[in-house]
C-alpha cells in the first residue's frame, strides 16, 4: 500500500494591488489623461526577445487556490481583466539567474529550466496574493512567478500581452504540491 502525502493548506490573505504595494513584482498601471507623455507611471516593457502577442484570453473556473506557480525568463506581461472585474493573482519574486550566479557550489537549490536558463525555486514563505478591482493592469516584470489570474466567478475575460510564444518555449512552471503544499486565498 502507497503511502500517501500529507498536503498542507496554507491561507494567503489577498493584498490591494497598488503601485507600492507591488513594486516588487512589476507594475499596477492605472488610468491617464489622453495625450499624457510616456512616463514611468507606463508599463515598462520588454518586448525585444520576439513578436509581440496581444490577445483575449477566456478562462473559466480559477478557483481561489493554487498549487503551481509560473514564470517567464524572456519577457514582461500585462494581464488585465475586461470590464474591471476583481481577480487575484499569486506571486513571488523573479528568481533568475545569469550564468555567473550558476557557476560553483552557492549552497541553493539551483535549477535549470526545461527553456534554458537558471532559477532558484520560490520559498513558500515568499508567495504573495494581491486583489486587483478596477480599471487597472498588472505588468510583471521578466522572471516574476505568478498564479492565476484567478477570480470567483465562472468565467471571466483577460486581455494578455507576452509574446507569440511565451507558452510553447518561454514557461517554466514549479509544484508546490511536492512540497505537500497547496495555497488558498483569504478574501
Amino acid at each position: 500500500m502507497e503511502k500517501q502525502e500529507e498536503v498542507v493548506t496554507v491561507k494567503l490573505r489577498a493584498i490591494e494591488a497598488t503601485a507600492e504595494s507591488f513594486k516588487e513584482y512589476g507594475q499596477v498601471i492605472e488610468a491617464s489623461a489622453d495625450g499624457e507623455e510616456f512616463g514611468p507611471q507606463d508599463a515598462q516593457l520588454d518586448l525585444s526577445r520576439g513578436i509581440p502577442r496581444f490577445y483575449i484570453m477566456h478562462l473559466e473556473n480559477r478557483p481561489l487556490k493554487f498549487s503551481t506557480i509560473t514564470h517567464h525568463a524572456s519577457v514582461t506581461q500585462c494581464l488585465g481583466s475586461i470590464g474591471g472585474h476583481v481577480w487575484y493573482l499569486g506571486v513571488a519574486k523573479p528568481s533568475i539567474l545569469d550564468s555567473t550566479e550558476t557557476e560553483g557550489d552557492m549552497g541553493t537549490n539551483i535549477v535549470r529550466s526545461h527553456c534554458g536558463h537558471f532559477y532558484v525555486p520560490p520559498a513558500i514563505e515568499d508567495v504573495r496574493v494581491f486583489k486587483i478591482a478596477g480599471p487597472k493592469f498588472l505588468k510583471l516584470n521578466r522572471g516574476t512567478w505568478h498564479a492565476g489570474p484567478l477570480f470567483k466567478a465562472d468565467d471571466m475575460d483577460f486581455y494578455n500581452l507576452e509574446l507569440s510564444n511565451t507558452n510553447v518555449v518561454d514557461h517554466t512552471t514549479h509544484s508546490f504540491k511536492k512540497n505537500g503544499v497547496v495555497y488558498t486565498i483569504d478574501d
